[in-house]
């Protein structure tokens, strides 16, 4: 009963984890590369109105955001996971994707983009988080031995 409290919670720490890695790369885009005058990004209307001002630069820290927020919460999952550690990363992958093809549907975007962030930022990064976590836990094995 234990274990699968701790990996019900490792699924769901890694859900938020990565949000909160997805967000703050998506305000702190803005700053580092930003939108041009009369675009909020916050505002889907607005954003409608004006994609197309956006060019590719734009993309990018959204691209970071959801590839990078994948990545975090599913490592986050496989370290805090008790059993069955790859299985609950690609839990935390499939539920960011779901979330990516949400905010498809939902922000307007070109299709280059949904395309590339829908194939690339999700799964892929699960996958590179479960490669990431055994080499992390391979590595504490050989510490402590």
């Amino acid at each position: 009963m234990l274990t699968i409290l701790k990996n019900t919670l490792a699924v769901v720490i890694g859900v938020i984890a990565g949000g909160v890695a997805n967000m703050a790369l998506i305000l702190a885009g803005p700053h580092v590369i930003p939108t041009p005058a009369g675009v909020d990004v916050t505002n889907t209307e607005s954003l409608q109105a004006s994609v197309h001002l956006l060019g590719p630069e734009h993309f990018v820290f959204p691209f970071l955001a959801h590839a990078l927020g994948t990545l975090v919460g599913a490592l986050v999952a496989y370290r805090i996971a008790t059993s069955h550690r790859s299985a609950l990363a690609y839990v935390v992958g499939v539920v960011s994707l779901a979330g990516g093809i949400s905010a498809s549907v939902m922000i307007p975007a070109p299709l280059w983009f949904k395309t590339l962030d829908l194939v690339v930022a999700y799964l892929p990064m699960a996958w590179c988080a479960v490669l990431l976590g055994r080499r992390m836990t391979a590595g504490a094995a050989v510490d402590l031995a």
